[in-house]
């Protein structure tokens, strides 16, 4: 496969005038497209779709952004210059942080100003486009003003991910681009190794194992932590630690409700979530403190901090407390981790390229697994397990029709049947039944390490994002990495920045009822009460608990795998 500079230059992007017609079309397909969910025809049908829709909008210059990872990589290097050449609209695709990317879909929320014509957001702000009505619903848009640009190959039943991008009410506001989970990230070839075995077995009383519950995660973090294995010396905890806006997705994705904080019930808890926000039965926001009924300082909540603090400084290298999201994710891959509780598969790709030689086989094939990540002393059957980070194409009201129109055309190519196989293998990141299908996945399957088993397993359903209880996802989740953060420096206790985090979480709420400006869907606050009243109710939230460290519990990968299938 050449490289994204090589294709421009096929495409004759980098010499001269461009041209939309097929033959820049099938220069593409010869090129990048190897693997694909339609025969080579089908794929011309669909160019010739996006060829034709194209015409009225040939020389606009469109702007899109997404935050960087992978998938999005591949879109903006090879994707969008393939787009470009094939229909004759130059696309600009920005790569920002993901914090940077919902300040910009902020700002253009409050201003009105067209920033970007299309975002990559994530699902999670699903809440604030249904309340705000900000952002079009594509129910609509495919009906009526976008009907024409709208590919009839789109087959919204093929994309896995439509749940978490459609309202309360029907409407989806958002089509999926790439999906990952949180999981659990082990080393097998030393969890299997029988001396090790042998040795855990005898100082801790069970197997060594993938670990059910937090307490025996626990015990192998203490276990790994500090040994010597293969000349390095190894840490049996990875995670990070530093002040910025990936402190916060790191709890509010499923760091909480992993702990055992919020209600049972899928996608996500309700009346109360894992950001700890509770609603009514017309889902109007009512509280976060525990004194109106919310669990953001509840117990659950407590520990959930507390014990990430202390596993940070005592089972992890020293480094990670200054690192972000995207610092610590490559970092199992050089061979010093034994294993990461919360680990993100979109750096799956990190993990089997060249620079991961520490964790592959000679054949190619991991010493590395991903399995469920444990769960919490609070935790209850029917919590939410995890978190799927569902990015997406939102189309904002501000933005004019014709722009709107020509970036739906390049959201819909780059999630297209055509294209979307040869996507996956660049970025691990799925979104289409059909590419999860795919007999590439089946032949790849050995060297990913179980995240094809995931996808392709009933069990992935119980992983989901951020729910519809967060009214305004931008402001809330600003509180969240600067209150923890105080937690995570030791400038107040995690029981004082949750209180603070709490207060704050509620002020945003109260200023939104005032304001109105979501009407009937917006929050209407409980009166406070004494907590104890919120803590005899059933469910969220909850009392601290007597024994925070019940009983550790591991299941070997064999019988976890054959749970999948």
């Amino acid at each position: 496969m050449k490289s994204s500079t090589a294709l421009a230059v096929t495409l004759g992007l980098l010499a001269g005038p461009v041209f939309a017609d097929m033959d820049a079309a099938k220069k593409f397909l010869d090129e990048e497209i190897e693997r694909s969910a339609l025969s080579r025809e089908e794929q011309e049908a669909e160019m010739q779709f996006f060829i034709d829709a194209a015409e009225p909008f040939k020389g606009m210059d469109i702007k899109v952004v997404s935050e960087t990872i992978t998938t999005h990589e591949y879109e903006a290097n090879v994707l969008a210059p393939a787009f470009t050449a094939i229909t004759g609209i130059n696309i600009t695709h920005d790569l920002i942080g993901e914090g940077d990317v919902v300040e910009k879909l902020q700002t253009q929320m409050q201003s009105g100003e067209n920033i970007y014509d299309a975002y990559i957001n994530d699902s999670d702000l699903i809440g604030t486009h249904w309340r705000y009505k900000q952002a079009r619903s594509l129910t609509d848009w495919m009906a009526n003003e976008g009907k024409d640009v709208t590919n009839p190959g789109l087959d919204l039943d093929d994309y896995i991910g439509l749940d978490f991008t459609t309202s309360p009410d029907g409407e989806l506001y958002q089509l999926p681009d790439q999906q990952f989970a949180n999981l659990y990230w082990f080393r097998q070839d030393w969890f299997t190794d029988p001396e090790l075995m042998a040795e855990f077995k005898e100082k801790y009383g069970y197997e060594l194992g993938v670990p059910v519950n937090w307490s025996a995660y626990e015990d192998i973090a203490e276990f790994f932590t500090g040994r010597t294995i293969d000349g390095v010396e190894v840490f049996g905890n990875m995670d990070y630690g530093k002040k910025d806006p990936s402190l916060g997705w790191r709890y509010t994705d499923a760091w909480m409700s992993m702990a055992g904080m919020g209600d049972v019930g899928e996608p996500n808890g309700l009346p109360v979530d894992e950001w700890g926000i509770r609603v009514n039965e017309n889902s109007q926001p009512v509280g976060s403190c525990v004194t109106r009924g919310g669990a953001t300082n509840d117990a659950a909540a407590v520990y959930a901090i507390s014990k990430s603090i202390e596993w940070l400084e005592k089972y992890t290298p020293p480094a990670a407390a200054g690192m972000t999201f995207g610092e610590a994710g490559p970092v199992p891959a050089q061979g010093a981790i034994a294993q990461q509780m919360f680990w993100y598969t979109a750096f799956t790709a990190d993990m089997v390229n060249d620079a991961a030689k520490a964790v592959l086989n000679e054949d190619g094939t991991p010493k590395w697994r991903m399995a469920p990540s444990p769960h919490g002393a609070y935790w209850k059957d029917g919590q939410k397990v995890g978190y799927q980070d569902v990015g997406s194409w939102t189309l904002m009201e501000s933005t004019p029709v014709d722009r709107a129109k020509a970036a739906w055309l390049y959201a819909q190519f780059v999630t297209s049947k055509t294209v979307d196989v040869e996507k996956a293998h660049a970025g691990l990141t799925f979104i289409r039944e059909s590419t999860i299908q795919h007999e590439s996945f089946t032949e790849r399957a050995p060297k990913l390490g179980g995240l094809v088993e995931f996808y392709r397993s009933p069990a992935r359903v119980a992983w989901s994002p951020t729910g519809t209880n967060v009214p305004d996802y931008p402001k809330l989740a600003q509180l969240w990495w600067q209150n923890i953060g105080d937690a995570m420096s030791g400038a107040k206790t995690p029981q004082e920045a949750l209180d603070s985090l709490c207060a704050e979480q509620e002020k945003v709420l109260e200023r939104l009822e005032r304001a109105g400006v979501q009407g009937d869907l917006g929050p209407k606050m409980n009166e406070e009460q004494e907590a104890s009243y919120w803590l005899e109710q059933p469910g969220s939230p909850v009392a601290k608990l007597d024994n925070e460290d019940p009983e550790p519990e591991t299941i070997s990968y064999e019988e976890l795998i054959k749970s999948w299938q």
